[in-house]
Formats: structure tokens, C-alpha cells, sequence
């Protein structure tokens, strides 16, 4: 009972860590899709407007320009809009040429940078104007920071329970063998000698523990993982979850002694006095 009880509460943390981890792989993603709309002047010839995003095209703010042209933005409007009937009433295209910029990835993952690049480009001559929307960003990096941070929050709330469960624990082991502590206190043993097999079964406790959590969370993503990549498959991308990492799997297996390291040596080490013969 023990052991699965260390071992829910280290899976708790370890579980939102993974889930922060994999929304920002997530979000990374959306991010290198951000996309900045030049709206051009409508009195640019095409020459004019080409030379402009060839210029644009040498920028290192910017990983790929692509031009869309009055007719293929009316046409992208008949398709993707429902607004077929209502464009063939239009006399000329009204459209004018737009511009649509994917800034570099480390451009597009910060949202200061994004706007002072917006800022710039809308200042040049040809461009009517510049939309860009960065407000989900800052928002997904807003909850993305907020989950970060409950994740650490609750591993120390939990962190704190796994002491006190091992050092429970191993306190009603001292209250059970006080006759046997007595006797061997009788002989000479020291309090070190007494307590070092306390404190081997509470790093033993802290160890399975942390098994324990390590194969319920890689259970977990397995479980997750074939509906997580049905939902991605429905908006034509591909999800894989990521389980835990090398450095997750090393903080449970060596975080989970040393909790229990330290909660045996406190349980112990306050109740050893309390068992000394008088």
C-alpha cells in the first residue's frame, strides 16, 4: 500500500509535466504555421508587387513569402468562402494583392518579436495594410507557462506527502519493534546502526514507488496515444504523444529514494529517542 501510494503521488506531477510538454510540441507546431497578411496597394502593377516579395524573400526574419494574386485570392474566396454566387455578381475583382509571410521559428515563438516585425513591414510604401493575430500566442503561452508552473507546485505538495507517507510508515515499523530496538540498544548499537535499515527500507519504498509511477504513466500515454492521433487525423496532421523523456524517467527513479531517504531518516530519527532503554 505503501508503494502504490508514493507511486500515484510521483505519477501525478510526472503525468502534468508530460502533458505541458507535449501541448508545447503542440503549440510549437501552430506557431511555425503563423502567417502575416501584407494587404499591397492596388495601384502596384505585378512588377512592382514581384520585386517587393523577392526583397521580402531575403529577409532572415522570414522563412517563405508567397504571393497571392487578385484572381487567385477571388478564387480562394469561391472555394474556401460560399461566396461563389455572390463574387459572379462583383463587376472587377475588388481584391487586391496580399503578401502571406511565414516569419522564421524564431520569430514566430515570440509574440514581441511578431509585433515589431508587423510594425515594420506595415511601414513600408507598398503595403496597405499588415494583419497579424497573435493574441492566441500569447494566450497559449500564458496557459502553457501556467501549466509549467502548477507542475512544479504540485510536485512539491506531493513530494511533501511522499515524506510523510514513508516517514509514517516507517514510524509505526519503530513503535512495532521498540522491544527489539531496547535490546539492541542494551548491547551497544548506536542510533546509526539502528537506524540504517529504516532508512534501506525507506529508499526501497522511494525506488518501487518511482517504478511504479514510471509504468502507470507510460501505461497512460499508451492508452492516450491511438485516440489523441484519430483526433489529428481529423484536422490532417499527425500526433504522437511523447512519454517520458530520459531526464523524467531519471528525476522518478533517483527523486524517489532520495524522498524516501529523507522522509525514513526524519520518521526515525525523532522516534529513536522515545525507544532508548532508561
Amino acid at each position: 500500500m505503501t508503494v502504490a501510494v508514493v507511486g500515484i503521488a510521483l505519477a501525478l506531477p510526472a503525468g502534468l509535466h508530460l502533458v505541458t510538454r507535449n501541448l508545447s510540441a503542440v503549440a510549437q507546431g501552430w506557431q511555425e504555421g503563423t502567417t502575416l497578411s501584407l494587404f499591397l496597394r492596388r495601384d502596384l502593377d505585378d512588377a512592382k508587387v514581384r520585386i517587393l516579395a523577392e526583397g521580402l524573400g531575403r529577409r532572415a526574419e522570414l522563412a517563405r513569402v508567397r504571393l497571392i494574386t487578385p484572381a487567385e485570392g477571388l478564387a480562394e474566396l469561391r472555394e474556401y468562402g460560399g461566396l461563389a454566387e455572390a463574387a459572379d455578381l462583383l463587376p472587377t475583382n475588388p481584391l487586391p494583392a496580399v503578401l502571406a509571410l511565414e516569419p522564421a521559428p524564431a520569430i514566430a515563438a515570440n509574440p514581441l518579436s511578431l509585433d515589431a516585425l508587423r510594425a515594420a513591414l506595415a511601414a513600408l510604401p507598398e503595403v496597405e495594410d499588415a494583419r497579424l493575430d497573435t493574441a492566441w500566442v500569447k494566450r497559449l503561452q500564458a496557459l502553457l507557462g501556467l501549466g509549467a508552473r502548477a507542475a512544479l507546485l504540485l510536485a512539491a505538495v506531493l513530494a511533501l506527502a511522499v515524506l510523510l507517507v514513508v516517514g509514517n510508515t516507517l514510524r509505526l515499523e519503530v513503535a512495532r519493534r521498540r522491544g527489539e530496538i531496547e535490546l539492541m540498544a542494551l548491547v551497544g548499537a548506536t542510533h546509526a546502526f539502528v537506524r540504517r535499515p529504516f532508512l534501506y527500507v525507506g529508499a526501497w519504498y522511494g525506488l518501487l514507488g518511482g517504478i511504479v509511477a514510471g509504468a502507470v504513466v507510460t501505461l497512460g500515454v499508451a492508452l492516450i496515444q491511438p485516440p489523441a492521433a484519430r483526433l489529428a487525423a481529423l484536422y490532417g496532421t499527425e500526433l504522437q504523444v511523447a512519454g517520458l523523456d530520459a531526464t523524467a524517467l531519471a528525476a522518478l527513479l533517483v527523486g524517489g529514494p532520495l524522498l524516501g531517504l529523507l522522509g525514513a531518516w526524519l520518521a526515525v530519527g525523532r522516534h529513536l529517542a522515545a525507544c532508548a532503554p532508561h
